[in-house]
């Protein structure tokens, strides 16, 4: 049973969410509500704790991410391939939206107590739970115009009833940030009133009314059922979006980190120790806003490194990457950065506004537009638009610069740029597609015109595998090399998401940094030179001993001088 502290916090939660929009009885009904729900979980549970460490490492994927024609439930087809292919090289597996969805890949959610049955279902995701840690997205801003809660919404009945946010023609909407620029109300009659639901990221998606506290508790609950399943890292989707008030940016208001903070206590006073993720592509001092005082997210993703990387790599260049660095905070104990590349999103432009300037921005989009990039916009204040993300793989982004217009080096730049990320202060993730070095895929994009498709490519398993047994092939080429990173890093202590990152500064043409562990044991040196041109600088003495962790020789280093091939990147470790 909970303890009367831990109500009290539970309730003092509560109050900062709904202090103007619920009476007092309201609020504790909803704790008493909560307070049942642990105190139920708990006594069938016992106590378990999560071990984060350098052998953490995730892969992002689609339960469809490899296919088979003639396996039914395909996330057994994906188990099995990673089993085979991935199981050494990641402890952690984040499953994209695997509901029942209407739109969106997997994010306009029609049923999040079902799995769409081209996957499989919960036992799947349970078995798979049993050897490997799964994270699983809570689509919790929004829902499908076509499930069972937005149908039962407008007949007045539960579960849905009140679900879904409508505002009257009063709600002044003026300030809102928003990540799109289709219309953001839909005008509809509802029980013969005319009505305007809010659509923050499209017409099949409608936000969720969280000043209806049956909404707040149905999370909680959809939270529970994932962890029944096995699931115990939530991706909280889009979180940024949840509360709206009239004449506000409707985004990053106080009762969204109040809700999160709930989530996250919630989590704490569970038997099952779990963590939570936020979703916040925005600028960095907003993103990192979502650590809170240690009592928010667990982890956050490190948004602005993607586009930070992919910059400096193409115009060989790592001012910005250095600056960036010098300036991000460290983490504490208990909380880590996610960081990632590429994603099945695509390269977010927000999270470097006030970092990278407007002219270097525009010379970054041309580049990557000359790459093959689309680009997705968003409305700012109704008026005029913005590049909100750019929709590349990471391999296109990366296969051609204007210092190297035919590509000689895009391998190099690809691997470098992954060492990068996976020896950077925090938890590395890798999207699938990136394994393999994945090209955009234009086919399914001209069937559907969306340009996020041109990074959701989907594998034959049969032809994956063949491509892994050609040793020549490219896919076996960028596995062999991402893989092995992943590998090395799992035996570095200094590479503890919490371990000690500081900034080194080479010249703008060499991005470097120094990794320490926990305990202060281990320093790793990386070092990655940015440029299609061999670069030598000089290195402290205290260096020169130190061995590379991605080479058998230290021919690169002599008399106080380091020379790096072209975008070569050197680990060099004190022991």
């Amino acid at each position: 049973m909970l303890s009367q502290i831990a109500q009290k916090k539970i309730k003092f939660k509560l109050k900062s969410i709904y202090r103007y929009h619920l009476s007092e009885i309201e609020i504790s009904n909803c704790c008493e509500e909560i307070i049942k729900i642990i105190n139920q979980f708990n006594k069938k549970k016992n106590k378990k704790k999560k071990l984060i460490s350098e052998k953490t490492s995730i892969v992002i994927c689609y339960g469809d991410s490899v296919f088979s024609s003639s396996q039914k439930h395909l996330l057994k087809n994906f188990q099995s391939f990673f089993q085979k292919k991935l199981n050494k090289f990641f402890d952690t597996v984040h499953f994209l939206p695997f509901y029942p969805s209407s739109s969106d890949s997997g994010f306009a959610v029609k049923d999040h107590y079902k799995i769409d049955s081209r996957l499989g279902n919960w036992s799947d995701i349970t078995k798979f739970s049993k050897k490997n840690d799964v994270m699983a997205d809570i689509v919790i801003n929004h829902s499908s115009a076509r499930g069972l809660w937005f149908k039962n919404f407008l007949k007045g009945k539960k579960p849905g009833k009140d679900y879904f946010l409508k505002v009257n023609s009063n709600f002044n909407v003026s300030k809102v940030i928003r990540p799109r620029d289709h219309q953001l109300l839909k005008k509809i009659d509802i029980f013969k009133q005319p009505e305007y639901l809010w659509r923050t990221f499209s017409p099949d998606q409608l936000d969720m009314n969280f000043k209806n506290p049956a909404v707040l508790l149905r999370f909680i609950k959809i939270m529970i059922n994932l962890i029944n399943h096995g699931v115990t890292i939530f991706r909280l989707d889009a979180i940024a979006y949840l509360w709206k008030e009239s004449g506000t940016k409707c985004i990053n208001l106080k009762e969204t980190h109040e809700i999160i903070k709930l989530f996250r206590l919630i989590c704490n006073l569970l038997n099952v120790e779990s963590i939570i993720v936020t979703e916040t592509n925005l600028p960095e001092k907003e993103n990192i806003s979502y650590f809170g005082n240690a009592d928010e997210a667990n982890w956050i993703y490190n948004f602005s490194l993607p586009p930070l990387l992919i910059y400096s790599f193409l115009f060989e260049d790592s001012s910005y990457l250095n600056n960036w660095n010098k300036k991000l905070p460290q983490t504490k104990k208990g909380n880590s950065y996610l960081n990632f590349i590429a994603s099945h999103d695509g390269i977010g432009m927000r999270p470097v506004e006030g970092i990278i300037n407007k002219n270097n921005k525009d010379k970054f989009l041309k580049r990557l537009k000359k790459n093959g990039s689309k680009f997705s916009y968003r409305k700012v204040q109704n008026k005029s638009k913005k590049v909100y993300e750019a929709n590349i793989t990471i391999f296109d982004a990366l296969k051609k610069s204007d210092y190297d217009p035919k590509g000689k080096f895009f391998l190099e730049r690809f691997i470098s740029a992954h060492s990068i990320m996976i020896s950077f202060e925090g938890v590395p993730a890798i999207y699938f597609n990136s394994l393999f070095g994945t090209s955009n895929d234009e086919a399914k994009y001209i069937i559907t015109g969306n340009n996020r498709d041109l990074n959701r490519y989907r594998w034959n398993h049969k032809n994956i595998t063949e491509k892994l047994k050609n040793s020549k092939s490219k896919q076996s080429i960028f596995y062999k090399n991402i893989t092995n990173l992943l590998e090395i890093r799992r035996k570095q202590k200094a590479f503890h998401p919490n371990g000690i990152r500081s900034s080194v500064n080479m010249g703008k043409k060499i991005f470097c940094f120094k990794r320490q562990s926990v305990d202060k044991k281990q320093a790793i040196l990386c070092i990655t030179n940015l440029s299609s041109k061999v670069q030598s600088t000089k290195i402290n003495q205290k260096f020169l001993t130190w061995k590379n962790l991605l080479s058998y020789n230290n021919n690169h280093i002599s008399n106080k001088m380091i020379k790096l091939e072209p975008f070569e990147t050197v680990w060099l470790s004190n022991r």
